[in-house]
């Protein structure tokens, strides 16, 4: 519940409070403290509440000068609203490999080497891409159609491939047909994901920001985030879009054309045929090429809002492709006497050939990244700077983060494709074991899975100890910050324990490391462990000794099961979060962190929500402050203290003067400027601080997630308060004779310190702003006319949509 302590309103006109909440969502409800708040502006989607008491508050301006007025921004339902959520869990590893590209480390002058780290990355997103679909190839042309409905034995226990087997002579059963029938699956998997593509830019990333220069950049130092096109990539994303679309229509084409050429060049084989099957293989060739040439294209523009989209590629380079795909069908389709279908598909060399180019991005990525590194030379802090401030947390991973996360990525999509595979040929096949199943390297990348789960096991060992060592530690701390009070102590221990496991967030790079090192070294084992062998693990180490072919065995049964525990997992959490809105919720946080940066490697990925939620918030203090005069604060909680600092480097520097910072539970600096330095590092935050007029951290040892944000003072106030106390009382006393809790990273506004520190920033704005002009309720300007785009009616008034229940 947000507090009102007393915050006179002051000479500079009415004071609100912009409320931005954090990951999860909540309700305008909860947010208000209001049983039926007010939609003042927005839609069904995201909106901007009041109190129903509030909503002309700036008419009245006596009835509030002893609170700011408050205001809820909602916006939970843009990654956890309806039931069609449940389908971005497919999307994972897209997510994964985007987030990869804003993790570059810091860079001045080496535009080059950035470009490089960007087309690497965009490169790894193309390859998932590739395997995705090869995927449902493996499952649908190898599996379905080749192997089974090939196979007398396969047909008879699954009646419904019936009218596909040769046995029955019908027109489907020639093998190139029951291939293009097939083709459907992944050709409408593609076609699938470029609808959610393109679907979700329409709704969540098509919002423009409000400044009428938007197409001149500003340099104001505060790096990326402040240039007005970073949030509207809409070229990149449909350019993207485009290629990997056409990428999935060729892999499909490929999937056809390839075993119908191999049997053209049957001795005996048709002439025409036969040509047409180099024909198609060139063109296919020289398709890819170009997709591959769309991708290592110019990365985003955000030095200007960039309308322009490259229509003529967007709209030739898939229609070119379905173009090959319908000549591809055509050609695999036509009557071939003779041909018929054994063994597998030539399916390994096209995973293991994926597999290794991953391997080879990521690490190529991982040299781009500490080159960056090693060459970015932070600016230097004075001597009194060096003692107002702690020191910044070092980059995760030694800028390596990057690398190490598009590492998982590729793994994350190797589990899931390969697990398809896994369990839709134990499906088919049952115990009877005559199908060849899928590809041998796929079985061994199930196998890699236990020792990749034993290293976590030990990881997990590790920072058990740490954390129990922690704990004891924290009991000392915790026993001077209480002097006088009567010593307890299991409440002592309870306050240590949840300190020491909060300071676990700061372990997150040791694992994420250590697990993407395992994994790139066991994926080139098992890589080449297939190629060398053309066997699974069980039977090449069937000559071995008893001790390791009973392990090679076992570690392969398990491997499966747990790639197929492991699909079937995310099968089972969409379909739950596709029934129930808790589910869809506690995906959503998901998102939340997870898709807050554009879609810039991968368009397949789910939305950018902050490509709404930034011009929302602009869009709204610009209007505002220039309709009233007023003061406003933007007060972000947890995920909402990154989106108002990204909304305070998008406002116009007149705007800027009217407006303070106050963040609670920010991960501003412990995670995000840790793990994407180049967009939130000290020299990025410390512009913004410099931009606006005044900003306060809050936050608690106890907080998993905030944390201090570690800037210098720079003529007043230091950036972060001194850590809350929590829980705010030890023991029983006579004021709180119940136990207080511990409330960790939640209900700060439970906190006298809150309203405190509110108040503080408002009457420093009160100190910077100018006055209001007298009867216009317009802010004087320095040179005394009126600010462009004022107006006299407010954009929220009872006129305009405050009448707009929020249903």
């Amino acid at each position: 519940m947000p507090d009102t302590a007393d915050t006179p309103a002051g000479p500079a006109g009415p004071a609100v409070e912009l409320l931005v909440h954090g990951v999860g969502g909540t309700t305008p409800q909860e947010m208000l403290d209001d049983p039926c708040p007010v939609r003042i502006t927005g839609d069904g989607t995201a909106a901007v509440y009041r109190r129903s008491d509030d909503v002309d508050a700036e008419t009245r301006p006596g009835g509030h000068r002893d609170a700011p007025v408050p205001e809820a921004y909602v916006w939970s339902n843009l990654t956890s609203g309806n039931s069609s959520r449940a389908l971005w869990l497919l999307l994972l590893p897209f997510m994964v490999v985007n987030l990869a590209h804003w993790m570059r480390p810091s860079a001045r002058g080496h535009r080059r080497t950035v470009r490089l780290y960007g087309l690497l990355v965009r490169l790894c997103g193309l390859t998932l891409t590739v395997l995705f679909v090869a995927a449902a190839c493996e499952v649908a042309l190898d599996l379905v159609a080749w192997q089974c409905a090939g196979t007398r034995a396969c047909t008879a226990r699954h009646s419904w491939l019936g009218f596909l087997s040769p046995a029955e002579g019908g027109w489907w059963s020639t093998p190139g047909r029951r291939l293009v029938l097939a083709a459907l699956v992944p050709s409408a998997l593609t076609a699938l994901l470029w609808y959610l593509s393109h679907r979700t830019w329409n709704a969540y990333e098509s919002q423009q920001p409000p400044s009428a220069d938007a197409g001149r950049h500003e340099d104001t130092g505060g790096g990326a985030l402040a240039r007005p096109g970073f949030w509207y990539g809409r070229r990149l994303v449909a350019r993207l879009r485009a290629a990997h679309t056409a990428a999935g229509l060729l892999t499909v084409a490929a999937a056809l054309v390839v075993p119908a050429a191999h049997a053209d060049r049957r001795p005996g084989g048709p002439v025409v045929l036969d040509v047409l099957g180099w024909l198609l293989q060139a063109a296919l060739a020289v398709a890819a090429g170009v997709v591959v040439g769309a991708v290592c294209r110019r990365g985003r523009s955000e030095k200007r809002l960039d309308r322009r989209i490259d229509r003529h590629l967007v709209r030739q380079l898939p229609l070119a492709s379905v173009v090959l795909l319908v000549l591809a069908a055509v050609y695999a389709g036509w009557s071939r006497p003779g041909w018929r279908s054994a063994g597998r598909l030539q399916a390994d060399v096209v995973f293991a050939a994926l597999t290794l180019l991953q391997g080879l991005l990521v690490v190529v990525l991982a040299v781009v990244a500490h080159l960056l590194y090693r060459t970015h030379r932070p600016a230097s802090r004075t001597a009194g700077d060096a003692t107002t401030a702690a020191p910044a947390p070092a980059v995760a991973l030694r800028g390596l983060g990057g690398p190490v996360v598009a590492m998982l990525a590729c793994a994350l999509g190797g589990v899931m494709t390969g697990g398809v595979a896994q369990r839709v040929s134990d499906w088919l096949d049952g115990t009877g074991h005559f199908l060849p199943g899928p590809p041998v390297l796929l079985t061994w990348q199930a196998s890699v899975i236990p020792p990749l789960l034993l290293v976590l096991l030990v990881l997990g060992g590790r920072l058990a100890g740490r954390t129990l060592r922690r704990a004891r530690a924290e009991r000392a701390a915790v026993a001077r910050e209480h002097p006088g009070e009567a010593p307890d102590a299991q409440r002592t221990r309870q306050i240590a324990r949840v300190r020491a496991l909060a300071t676990l967030t700061d372990d997150a790079p040791l694992v994420a490391g250590a697990v993407a090192a395992v994994t790139l070294l066991l994926g080139v084992a098992a890589v080449v462990g297939a190629l060398l062998t053309d066997r699974t693990p069980a039977r090449a180490a069937a000559d071995a000794p008893a001790l390791v072919a009973g392990a090679a065995e076992t570690v392969q049964a398990l491997g499966s099961w747990l790639t197929g525990l492991g699909f079937l997992a995310f099968v089972t959490s969409g379909r739950r979060a596709y029934k129930h809105a808790s589910a869809r919720r506690t995906i959503g946080i998901l998102w939340d962190v997870g898709t807050f940066w554009p879609r810039a490697a991968h368009p397949f990925a789910p939305p950018c929500y902050a490509e709404r939620v930034v011009p929302d918030l602009t869009w709204r203090v610009t209007t505002w402050t220039r309709a009233t005069g007023g003061r406003l604060v933007l007060s972000g909680h947890s995920q909402g203290s990154v989106l108002v600092a990204a909304a305070a480097w998008q406002l116009p520097p007149s705007v800027r003067r009217r407006v303070a910072l106050l963040t609670y539970g920010s991960p501003l600096t412990r995670l995000y400027g840790r793990w994407f330095p180049a967009h939130f590092g000290q020299e990025a935050l410390a512009s913004l601080h410099r931009d606006i007029v005044c900003w306060r951290n809050l936050y608690r040892p106890t907080d998993p997630i905030g944390g201090p944000v570690r800037l210098p003072e720079e003529g007043g106030p230091a950036v972060d308060r001194a850590p809350l106390k929590d829980p705010l009382v030890y023991d029983r006393t006579a004021r709180h004779p119940l136990p207080e809790p511990i409330l960790g990273h939640g209900d700060y506004q439970a906190d006298p310190a809150f309203a405190e520190e509110r108040r503080q920033l408002l009457d420093r704005l009160a100190a910077e702003v100018p006055a209001p002009r007298h009867g216009t309720g317009q802010p004087a300007e320095p040179d005394g006319s009126r600010p462009p785009g004022t107006v006299q009616r407010l954009d929220a008034g009872p006129q305009g949509s405050a009448g707009r229940s929020s249903g």
